[in-house]
């Protein structure tokens, strides 16, 4: 990793995430949807962090915890539902 680059999702987990939401076992993933989700999750996981450490903020702690995580969580869900669920269910509550 080179400095400045900032942490990585492993490749393989991933591809585990990404198939463990299909139905069809002969479903192919490109290495490309899997870089694509890689820097989805990383954004998703900055999103928290950031959500987390503003509501810790809030509440005049200096330091971050479960607590203030778990305060975030319901909103963080709600608005990248799209990282959660499979695109077909999101686009059923969608229509």
């Amino acid at each position: 990793m080179e400095r400045g680059e900032g942490a990585k999702f492993k490749k393989e987990l991933v591809s585990k995430l990404l198939y463990f939401y299909f139905k069809d076992q002969k479903t192919k993933v490109s290495s490309d949807a899997v870089i694509i989700m890689s820097e989805m999750l990383k954004i998703f996981v900055i999103e928290a962090a950031a959500r987390t450490a503003r509501q810790a903020s809030n509440e005049d702690s200096r330091t971050a915890d479960l607590d203030h995580f778990e305060k975030v969580l319901p909103q963080l869900v709600c608005n990248n539902s799209y990282f959660i669920y499979p695109a077909e269910k999101v686009k059923k509550n969608l229509v």
